[in-house]
């Protein structure tokens, strides 16, 4: 016999639908929390086998039926109170759920404290749901490995449409549990277009944040100059009311030491309806020939897009030119510093673990090759060759282009050129050089292609103008309402 759900439960909801009825009584987050279990059992774990969610948190309903009854006695704590949240399996948490970034030899690692961003979660009242599926190691393991898979967790699935269909990396399973309303809301982590790809393709809002901006403590490292945190959901009011709680300064993290005069507790005030009205955006549509020539772009959809944006009073520059976008990109940054920063994070896991090393984890692999390599391993392989030091010129010299190319010759270049406010990008072919630059960008759909496959835009900035492309993204989404709910199949 099946379990009688509250109807208020039927349609996918948003956080302030949701507070709304919690404060009248018509819902709790004990029965929202079942509720996504429930959806999680029926199509995620059952059904077609999305299989976006890698753990689930044993505590969550008991998390849940607190966080009820401190609202009843104390009253809510904030627009997170009692709804639940899940994370990427590279986030640290501090309770019964391991953290592994999908991979085999971590899976019974268990954190010793939250990841900053965790704390803030709890803090604002939040139900950590469960761990999401990734591309094992945020796709640092294998040049052949398809996006949304990782050894301890398999593949997960666009719900969009059939088997093959691309789900975007690394945070796919971030992406995916929101899209399929497995959660309200996601936490997806990204080097270049971990969150804005997966955004994209299922179509949700990603915000891909300036570094900095969310602490980087208690996440399993890519590297030191592009990682970031950012939230993932199905409407910009939503992706924006998750960044304002994830935001604040970390002794742990001195990235984050220059957003404190930056960072706004809350981003709502920015959600402009007329927010499109009188901006300067950039269109930028000189991307590869390979690009345009295939799946990812649509060029009916992303003209509907810009006309969208005059129709609602945005001045358009169409044309420009960033200098530095085709420039032969060196990528010393993210290997060097994956080797440096993951080495780093092995060696101080507790003894019992089986790998404390990226030489030690490419052995567990081979001697667990059934389970472990069924893509093999040639990413982390080439890494462990690599200098262990950073102070290789190769590096330096890298680092040091990467940020005057992305930014003076990039980024800031354009929009002080233009005078813009921010550039639009098709899909995500802006992530590169934004993430060199450790720069803000926000996807947003835009609409389905023939195929049924999503199509999304991104809207870029300047560091700290979070602000200024959610008000962009937010005017867009209310005069499109573009997003459809994924057809689950039983």
């Amino acid at each position: 016999m099946g379990i009688n759900f509250n109807s208020f439960l039927k349609e996918e909801l948003s956080v302030i639908d949701i507070q709304t009825a919690m404060v009248q009584g018509d819902i709790t987050s004990k029965e929202l929390t079942m509720y996504y279990l429930h959806r999680i059992a029926k199509y995620d774990q059952g059904g077609q086998k999305i299989n976006s969610m890698l753990e689930i948190n044993p505590e969550a309903i008991f998390i849940a039926e607190a966080l009820d009854e401190e609202r009843l006695t104390k009253g809510a704590r904030g627009p997170l109170h009692g709804i639940p949240v899940v994370l990427k399996d590279n986030i640290e948490t501090k309770d019964f759920m391991h953290t592994s970034a999908g991979v085999i030899a971590l899976e019974n690692y268990l954190a010793k404290q939250d990841a900053f961003l965790v704390k803030k979660l709890r803090e604002a009242g939040a139900v950590i749901l469960g761990k999401a599926n990734m591309t094992e190691l945020a796709n640092a393991m294998s040049s052949t490995m398809w996006a949304g898979y990782s050894s301890r967790g398999g593949q997960t699935l666009n719900p969009y449409g059939d088997p093959e269909l691309y789900v975007g990396g690394s945070s796919s399973g971030s992406a995916v549990a929101v899209a399929s309303n497995f959660s309200v809301l996601s936490i997806g982590t990204e080097t270049d277009a971990s969150i804005l790809s997966p955004a994209i393709t299922n179509s949700v809002v990603g915000i891909k944040p300036t570094v900095g901006l969310i602490s980087r403590q208690g996440i399993i490292p890519f590297t030191y100059s592009q990682d970031t945190a950012g939230p993932m959901a199905r409407t910009v009011t939503d992706a924006a009311i998750l960044l304002g709680v994830l935001t604040g300064v970390d002794q742990d993290d001195v990235a984050t030491y220059k957003s404190e005069r930056r960072l706004y507790k809350d981003y709502t005030p920015f959600l402009e309806a007329t927010g499109l009205n009188g901006a300067r955006i950039g269109v930028y549509n000189n991307a590869s020939k390979a690009y345009y020539d295939s799946e990812e772009y649509d060029e009916t959809l992303f003209n509907n897009a810009i006309q969208v944006l005059r129709d609602q009073g945005a001045d358009i520059i169409e044309g420009i030119e960033i200098p530095s976008f085709h420039r032969d990109w060196k990528w010393g940054v993210p290997q060097y510093e994956l080797k440096h920063s993951l080495n780093n994070f092995l060696v101080n896991l507790p003894s019992h673990m089986p790998v404390h090393s990226i030489s030690e984890l490419i052995q567990f692999n081979k001697r667990s090759k059934g389970k472990s390599l069924k893509y093999g391993q040639d990413k982390l392989e080439l890494r462990e060759k690599l200098s262990n030091t950073l102070r290789d010129s190769d590096y330096l010299n890298a680092k040091l282009e990467d940020l005057y190319f992305s930014q003076e010759q990039g980024i800031d270049y354009t929009l002080k050129k233009y005078e813009l406010d921010a550039i639009i990008f098709p899909s995500y072919i802006g992530s590169t050089i934004s993430a060199k630059a450790g720069y803000p960008s926000i996807a947003v759909p835009a609409g389905y292609m023939k195929t049924g496959r999503p199509f999304g835009i991104t809207f870029a900035g300047t560091a700290f103008s979070e602000d200024v492309l959610i008000k962009l993204a937010f005017s867009f989404e209310q005069a499109t309402k573009l997003r459809k709910s994924p057809k689950l199949s039983e």
